[in-house]
């Protein structure tokens, strides 16, 4: 999803009045009302339709309509423009450059701070793989409503936070956490690659063996990754491993703890031999090896993200994987085009130009049928399952 902030200079504090009047009126209605979004904002009701309109065309926010009244909502964008509100008043984030990742559950930016020192921006969109039964899923929480995927997105983006803080505060090789927001983190910029961008490495056994020892560490301290592969592993130019990506972690207390640990370290057995031809014998085991010594889950929990988001988050993802699995059946028996997996994640280095060139054209192809009217009734949304509009008779 692009990310366009040069167009925050032109919004005037009404504006973002009005956005976060609508976030708030989005807890307890699906589609906010005018009139609630002018008492929200302390604006008068007269006023209110230009910033909504405005925030419309900006495709901020979108409008849908029921049986008994016109309500709007938030779309991704503009939950990206109220978090960036906020980071840019901390000071977080004074400018965004390039984006240098893309998958399916984040966007990655190189941002830059109040002190010009570049960052990472990494912006959670949890629910791409749902789009296609937006309609017949329901939020787990709140049976009324339609699934709320900013909601899980804060969530995940509070989790992943969470744990950054812990392990680099006890010194695990992870990096900095500056500041969060929303669905947003902002953390340290690391000269490193991603491991699968790596195709020779000088000592196999070394790097294997430090991984290995890492999936130990951390499980001593009560904690398992839950997606330990090349693809979280960043590799320094001394060789040393950094570690990323935490919103799956999970404590070696959870009923699945010995699954997740051995699907870790599965994960790198399995790519060490098929890339780099090494394998070895020895590796942990988690009757032996998990043994745990410190309480960093508890220190987590302590931390702000609590047992109660943590049960909601593992749900989301649960039913998100059993609707990653139902869709590539579907997939397969339709023979449709398949949606990336968690593995596919496009880094800025080899990102392919076509793709690029492909996906630009399929933007302006959905702008373009936006624009054009038609006769049905129903409601269409995109591929975040962010409502669009709603076509009338």
């Amino acid at each position: 999803m692009k990310l366009d902030a040069k167009a925050m200079r032109y919004m005037s504090t009404e504006d973002f009045r009005v956005l976060t009047a609508i976030e708030i009126g989005s807890r307890n209605h699906d589609i906010v009302p005018a009139t609630l979004i002018s008492q929200l904002s302390h604006l008068r009701s007269g006023g209110i339709n230009k910033f909504i309109t405005d925030l419309i065309k900006r495709k901020l926010i979108a409008s849908e309509s029921t049986s008994k009244y016109v309500g709007y909502k938030l779309v991704y964008a503009g939950y990206d423009y109220l978090a960036l509100k906020t980071l840019s008043k901390r000071g977080s984030v004074a400018s965004v450059g390039n984006q240098i990742g893309v998958g399916k559950e984040s966007d990655i930016f190189v941002i830059a701070g109040d002190n010009e020192e570049q960052a990472v921006l990494k912006l959670h969109r949890l629910g791409r793989l749902s789009f296609r039964n937006v309609k017949n899923k329901r939020d787990y929480f709140r049976p009324d409503q339609s699934p709320s995927w900013m909601y899980m997105s804060r969530l995940s983006a509070m989790k992943e936070f969470a744990f950054m803080q812990v392990l680099h505060q006890h010194g695990f090789p992870v990096p900095k956490p500056i500041d969060q927001n929303r669905h947003c983190i902002v953390m340290e910029l690391l000269d490193a690659h991603p491991l699968r961008q790596i195709e020779k490495i000088g000592e196999p056994g070394k790097l294997y063996s430090e991984l290995m020892d890492l999936i130990v560490r951390l499980a001593k301290h009560g904690l398992i990754h839950g997606d330990f592969n090349e693809f979280n592993i960043l590799v320094r130019d001394d060789g040393s491993p950094i570690l990323i990506d935490f919103p799956q972690m999970v404590s070696t207390s959870h009923a699945n703890a010995e699954f997740y640990f051995n699907r870790d370290v599965d994960c790198i057995r399995t790519f060490f031999k098929r890339r780099y031809g090494y394998e070895s014998v020895l590796y942990p085991k988690f009757a032996l090896d998990a043994n745990k010594e410190f309480d960093l889950d508890v220190q987590v929990a302590a931390s702000g993200f609590t047992k109660k988001d943590q049960s909601q988050l593992e749900s989301f993802l649960e039913s998100e994987q059993a609707d990653g699995l139902a869709h590539n059946n579907d997939d397969d028996d339709n023979e449709e085009e398949e949606l990336p997996s968690d593995e596919e994640i496009v880094y800025a280095d080899d990102y392919d130009k076509d793709e690029a060139g492909s996906r630009d054209s399929k933007d302006a192809d959905t702008e373009d049928d936006e624009d054009q009217d038609d006769d049905e009734d129903n409601i269409e949304y995109d591929r975040l399952g962010n409502t669009i509009r709603r076509k009338r008779t």
